[in-house]
């Protein structure tokens, strides 16, 4: 089975810092991914999603986390599902798809295209949009790497949007951080990703709130 495990190296996060926020409604914010972020394997509490929500409010920002995660979902199917999984209401939204579509060997112009739809189409609504990049494993070629590489740095540079270069940082190839499949992170991988996302999204949120202010 492939595993995450290949991985040879990996983008390391940019960690940026924000102010608290104290707004008095919470930001109504959703997480539109696959089974990394959905949490398959784990309890909904162990799920990145809530451990995010609960990592937020420790610092004091107030934030409701909707996990739009979907098992085996692709770029592709996260854009089919857009209109309903993200609801109108909704402020802020992380994006963390295209593992499948790595995994499976689909063109990367299909992921780019699916990505670029989903980015579009929540800017469009007035939707804060943050990019979560994942890295190819190296079973498919350099070539495939490298076009599949460039989706997420590529797309948040044409659309203004934040990166945060790999989700699974400091987790992938880590077996005690894994799960059996050595793809899916246990709830202490889940952690590790919480923490070192955390900057990233203090800072998404927090020029949210700087628009809304």
């Amino acid at each position: 089975m492939l595993v995450w495990g290949l991985l040879l190296v990996a983008a390391e996060p940019a960690f940026a810092q924000s102010p608290t926020i104290s707004n008095a409604a919470p930001i109504k914010m959703v997480v539109l991914g696959d089974s990394l972020s959905a949490g398959l394997g784990l309890s909904g509490a162990d799920a990145f999603p809530a451990k995010l929500q609960k990592a937020l409010k420790a610092r004091g920002i107030a934030v409701d986390v909707t996990n739009a995660g979907v098992s085996g979902d692709t770029a592709s199917g996260g854009l089919d599902r857009l209109d309903w999984s993200v609801p109108q209401e909704t402020q802020a939204v992380i994006v963390e798809l295209g593992a499948n579509d790595a995994l499976r060997g689909i063109d990367p112009a299909v992921t780019r295209a699916a990505l670029t739809d989903i980015v579009k189409q929540l800017k469009g609504r007035g939707v804060a949009v943050m990019l979560c990049g994942m890295v190819a494993p190296p079973n498919y070629g350099a070539d495939f790497a490298a076009h599949f590489d460039s989706i997420y740095p590529g797309l948040a540079k044409a659309y203004d949007v934040p990166l945060y270069p790999f989700f699974l940082q400091g987790v992938a190839a880590d077996p005690k951080l894994n799960q059996a499949d050595g793809i899916h992170p246990t709830a202490a991988g889940v952690d590790i990703i919480v923490k070192n996302i955390l900057p990233n999204v203090e800072a998404f949120l927090g020029s949210i709130s700087k628009h809304a202010s």
